[in-house]
């Protein structure tokens, strides 16, 4: 158990909170688990179509039910980068698994959204819903019930908490988690960020804009900077979805084929045929979910799992809360500077020690527990290495060095770099809302300025085109939760909101929507709720209105007579045009059922 009083207490709060809810899914889970796959029960028909496109030595094999046969999901496609590398994943998988004398297929398919193509356009209205898509995608092809055991290929945004949601729902089953790691680094991000800002302000062109960011996203793998989708991948290594060391080898290396191979074997070997029967549902319970959010604290990981943990969590039975979030970061120390947090990337972040040294250094002081399940087996402290490849082709498992080996990057528990992990929970008359101050210097922790009130990105765009915010103010965007439009990242307002606030104003940004899931030197009061549809109090906010956002004390309030402000009529909006086109028409239904973003913004629980 982690030693840390703090950390033992939130853990029990999560465990007495969801204890109906968690013994309900265990029960169904063990049902599931005692009926098992019936391949050998099918009638001819439906084993014959299970495998007719098999080999014939895994056709006897499957029919006799004599070996296990491993589901993979993919959500390979090859026009994200961190998609592609897995074109080749199935065939090593099989092979892998055929030598390990098992069986591998790929189930299905799911797709993959990348935020990074559709931030600021009309698909981005989708992209908070693609996560459920996606996890229903996922039982689609786990339901035909031929499986022992998943692999699961993903990285991105919504790609893995979807997977994990799958998986959970099929949690009698083993999951193991198979990354394709990171791009090699490319121009520095702090580079990146003064040219988009540069072409905020018109000092600069469209050409020389993405000659910038092709030289930052050039080669295949994941974004390279410390967002969404590289939490993810320290998510999956921290909760023992991956096996140790896993997350953030590059592609196309003997390494990662190698990684690749093993998480095969071992998927394998945790089967309800084997003597390490490890279902996903059971490995996956609340102190797990508690390594999760304090390795997120830690490294100033992703806003969006203020949401997307939480959806997670729930599938297990496992009922999370803003608050649970909030306070765990309040004792978690941030340890990692990786680009929006510092200068540097995540391969730096691997190179200077990586997971290994974090999860060493979380563990001898007593923040995480230890007694967990893996997929690797019991307890934590065998993530605590670092990988190399043996002479062999296999993988080498080293202790972590015992010191950073670029203190600039990576710190010490007794000397972080800040004493919180920078993410709070906010409540005042406004609302609840969450903010991510990492990044943020602290004289800027406190904003207290007049709201400018918008109801789309290009509305503000086009006000800051124009020279109409030169001055103190908190950009209020409303009518963007996901009852209302599906709540897409807000990733146009950064570079504006960075240039008012390099010209010395004292800038915020107030939504119920979403920022990008990196954050950045901007306070931000995000995924605001109730949101402005459904009733929530910034609706009511009118231009001029003092608003004063305390990252400190965690309040979000407006500085108005309350008897006034409950008095106004709530501004509506009109939303058709955000109703169609791209595919948007098709999601109606999603946009009606979509739940609150403190409870997981899911359309999958009710």
């Amino acid at each position: 158990m982690a030693a840390n009083s703090s950390v033992l207490s939130i853990t029990k709060r999560i465990i007495e909170r969801s204890r109906q809810t968690r013994e309900t899914y265990l029960q169904h889970l063990h049902e599931a688990s005692t009926a098992g796959p019936r391949r050998s029960e099918l009638s001819c028909g439906n084993l014959a179509h299970g495998f007719a496109a098999c080999g014939t030595e895994d056709k006897a094999a499957l029919s006799a039910d004599l070996v296990p046969n491993l589901g993979i999901i993919t959500s390979y496609n090859d026009m994200l980068s961190a998609h592609q590398p897995f074109e080749h994943f199935p065939e090593l998988i099989r092979k892998a698994a055929r030598e390990a004398g098992g069986v591998a297929q790929v189930a299905g398919g799911v797709p993959a959204m990348c935020d990074g193509v559709t931030q600021g356009q009309p698909g981005m209205d989708l992209s908070l819903f693609s996560r459920d898509v996606i996890a229903m995608s996922a039982a689609i092809g786990l339901s035909h019930n031929m499986f022992d055991a998943a692999a699961y290929l993903g990285v991105c945004d919504k790609i893995v908490p979807g997977l994990v949601i799958a998986a959970l729902s099929f949690g009698h089953l083993p999951a193991v988690f198979i990354p394709a790691g990171p791009m090699v680094s490319g121009m520095a991000n702090e580079e990146k960020v003064r040219i988009r800002q540069l072409y905020a302000e018109g000092k600069v062109g469209r050409a020389e804009l993405l000659d910038a960011e092709s030289k930052s996203y050039h080669a295949p793998g994941t974004c390279t900077f410390y967002g969404t989708a590289n939490s993810n991948q320290m998510l999956m290594e921290i909760m023992g979805f991956h096996i140790p060391g896993a997350s953030f080898i590059n592609p196309g290396t003997p390494l990662r084929d190698a990684l690749t191979r093993e998480a095969t074997r071992r998927a394998l070997a945790i089967t309800a045929q084997g003597n390490e029967y490890t279902p996903a549902g059971v490995m996956f319970d609340e102190r797990t979910v508690v390594n999760g959010l304090i390795g997120l604290h830690a490294t100033g990981g992703s806003t969006n799992h203020t949401i997307h943990l939480i959806a997670m969590a729930r599938a297990a039975g496992i009922m999370l809360t803003w608050e649970d979030i909030s306070e765990l970061s309040d004792i978690v120390p941030l340890l990692a500077r990786v680009y929006p947090n510092g200068p540097s990337d995540v391969n730096h972040f691997h190179a200077a020690g990586g997971l290994g040294y974090l999860i060493s250094q979380l563990l001898s002081s007593g923040m995480l527990h230890d007694d967990v399940r893996t997929v690797w087996g019991e307890g934590l402290d065998a993530y605590a290495i670092d990988p190399k490849l043996n002479s062999d082709g296999t993988v080498l498992r080293e202790r972590a060095p015992a010191e950073s080996l670029n203190p600039k990057i990576l710190a010490t528990f007794d000397a972080p770099f800040q004493k919180n992990g920078g993410l709070k929970m906010l409540n005042g008359n406004l609302g609840k809302a969450v903010i991510k101050i990492s990044a943020v210097k602290a004289e800027r922790y406190i904003v207290e300025a007049p709201a400018r009130v918008f109801h789309t990105q290009q509305d503000f765009l086009d006000t800051f085109n124009a020279g109409g915010m030169e001055q103190d103010v908190v950009a209020v965007i409303r009518f963007q939760g996901p009852k209302a439009i599906g709540m897409p990242e807000l990733h146009k307002l950064t570079p504006p909101l960075g240039v008012l606030q390099d010209r010395g104003f004292s800038v915020a940004l107030l939504t119920d929507g979403r920022m990008s899931g990196a954050s950045g030197k901007v306070p931000a009061a995000i995924h605001l709720t109730p949101e402005a549809l459904d009733g929530g109090p910034i609706a009511r906010l009118q231009d001029g209105d003092m608003i004063r956002l305390d990252a400190i004390a965690g309040t979000l309030t407006v500085l108005v007579d309350e008897a006034e402000f409950a008095a106004r009529v709530p501004a509506t909006a009109d939303l058709t045009s955000s109703s169609y086109g791209m595919g948007r028409e098709l999601f109606a239904n999603f946009r009606a059922l979509a739940g609150r973003a403190d409870e997981g913004a899911s359309v999958l629980y009710g």
